[in-house]
């Protein structure tokens, strides 16, 4: 790596660790590289790269963090996407990492939220958390329609979670739920990294990194 790049990468790094709270500054520095190798594999020459589309950022989240549920993969993009512009930019990525990697149960109960507000109304509808818990279930061969199951299941979801008995969940809903019972965090499917995951992602770029 060249002086200028390391001068720059340093300086990029002080600037985003003042607005991220888990990482310290030689963190942000690794993440930054990460992201550099990671879009460095993508960059089309005389193309000029923004971010992390979500083509690219899906195979992050399936091959370094071994998610498996397409609509679930593309509402973490969205949650890390904050501008809706259709690419993860460095900034996003660091900020999003630090809630992913090391949030607060508060950051992650807003993070989970976003990644199941599919249509971003700030409300999860009925018709929103069937398809979510649809994939998440392992169908039974025998059922004669699977379907009567899941249209259960989102009943007795909302029976548990809809405070306000308005038919959907709103953020205050699913945030007291959560607070009364950790479990339904991921209530409609696994959008957090496991502690293996999180483990070997820190070490290949924290440590690995400070050593090159």
């Amino acid at each position: 790596m060249s002086a200028m790049n390391r001068k720059l990468i340093q300086t990029l790094a002080e600037t985003i660790s003042k607005h991220v709270k888990h990482f310290n500054k030689t963190e942000v520095e690794c993440l930054i590289r990460e992201f550099n190798v990671l879009l460095g594999e993508q960059t089309m020459p005389g193309k000029a790269v923004t971010g992390l589309d979500r083509i690219q950022f899906r195979s992050i989240l399936h091959n370094i963090f071994k998610m498996t549920d397409d609509m679930i993969m593309d509402g973490v993009f969205r949650a890390f996407d904050k501008d809706n512009d259709c690419f993860v930019s460095m900034k996003e990525w660091v900020e999003g990492l630090s809630v992913f990697l090391r949030g607060t149960l508060d950051e992650h109960i807003k993070y989970c939220f976003d990644v199941y507000d599919l249509n971003g109304d700030n409300s999860l509808a009925r018709e929103e958390m069937f398809p979510m818990l649809k994939n998440s279930l392992i169908r039974q061969p025998t059922e004669e329609d699977p379907d009567e199951g899941i249209k259960d299941l989102v009943d007795i979801t909302l029976k548990k979670m809809d405070h306000d008995h308005d038919g959907k969940l709103s953020f205050s809903d699913f945030e007291k739920s959560v607070k009364e019972e950790n479990l339904l965090l991921e209530a409609f499917g696994t959008c957090l990294p496991d502690t293996t995951s999180i483990e070997a992602f820190e070490q290949r770029v924290f440590q690995e990194q400070l050593y090159q």
